[in-house]
């Protein structure tokens, strides 16, 4: 007996991961246009962060927390300490923090609050002026870190306008740090 034949795999991310009853599109349709095999977290190779913001948008709250914990430690480890492929998450992550469907949206904001505050490689550098020299400039991916959170900064009216008092309270935290 025959089979029928099985449907060729979706390219859409959402359509593979999303429960029951959800929405079939995500905020992290243009993951595969990141080079993530080319830049480096804090632990290497970026090429984790895509299936980690995938568990953070898809899963469970507890393995959406797991996977932002571990997210954090890769590309603002310590929470101050941004890393080159910090820049390039940044967008996926103001996405996720607007979206519904994520679990752990005020913890996303806190992440950004983060990366916008951070100046650990600048500060470094004032003293140790020779960072500067390097071929891959830390100081270059805080500062553009900084820009990616700043750049998406339209999105703070909506989710301060959130019924969720620790989303409004993490993105009036956000927006200080920003300058809003």
């Amino acid at each position: 007996m025959r089979s029928a034949p099985t449907p060729p795999p979706s390219s859409e991310r959402a359509a593979r991961h999303a429960p029951p009853g959800a929405a079939r599109t995500t905020p992290l349709a243009g993951l595969d246009r990141v080079p993530w095999d080319e830049i480096r977290d804090s632990s290497g190779s970026a090429e984790a962060i895509p299936r980690l913001l995938d568990e953070v948008a898809w899963g469970d709250p507890e393995t959406a927390r797991g996977a932002l914990s571990d997210l954090r430690g890769r590309i603002c480890q310590y929470g101050f300490v941004v890393e080159q492929a910090t820049a390039a998450t940044v967008p996926f992550l103001w996405e996720l923090a607007r979206w519904p469907q994520v679990s752990c949206r005020a913890q996303i904001i806190q992440l950004l609050k983060s990366i916008a505050d951070a100046r650990q490689w600048e500060s470094t550098a004032t003293v140790y002026p020779k960072l500067l020299n390097h071929r891959e400039n830390p100081v270059v991916w805080e500062r553009a870190a900084r820009q990616a959170v700043r750049s998406r900064r339209s999105a703070l009216e909506d989710l301060l306008a959130e019924d969720d008092s620790e989303i409004a309270r993490a993105t009036t935290e956000l927006a200080r740090a920003i300058g809003e």
